[in-house]
């Protein structure tokens, strides 16, 4: 069992780490899902790459993986408000609109990756489960 947490671990601070550095090679992709209201999509869109970036090392790292852990799971929560914008301003992304189904399904998969990261790192309600 911890072999496969450590897998899933490795896995999802190497995809994090991806995902932040296709934010600077390609951020016009992520501009259009950027809430109005913050301005500037394109500096929204970095920082967000440099947080996936930071916190998809630091769990990579024994000693940092529980703050990054904890710094994925708010980042994600904080982040769902560009994927409640592109829902209720029907946005397409990538050039493609997302039908009902498909928006809740990546509001299931926020919140499973929020579990997911507070599992890793070890923070209630998974504090004693590893």
């Amino acid at each position: 069992m911890i072999l496969i947490i450590r897998l899933v671990t490795i896995f999802f601070g190497l995809s994090l780490i991806n995902i932040g550095i296709q934010h600077f090679r390609d951020p016009e992709w992520f501009e259009p899902i950027v809430p109005s209201v913050l301005g500037n999509p394109k500096f929204w869109v970095y920082l967000s790459g440099v947080f996936e970036i930071i916190f998809g090392i630091m769990i990579l790292i024994e000693p940092l993986r529980k703050y990054g852990s904890l710094g994925i799971s708010l980042m994600l929560i904080v982040l769902y408000w560009a994927n409640l914008n592109m829902w209720i301003n029907d946005i397409p992304i990538g050039g493609v609109k997302l039908n009902f189904f498909e928006h809740v399904m990546r509001g299931i998969i926020q919140i499973l990756l929020i579990l997911l990261s507070l599992y890793i790192g070890r923070w209630p309600p998974f504090a004693k489960e590893i």
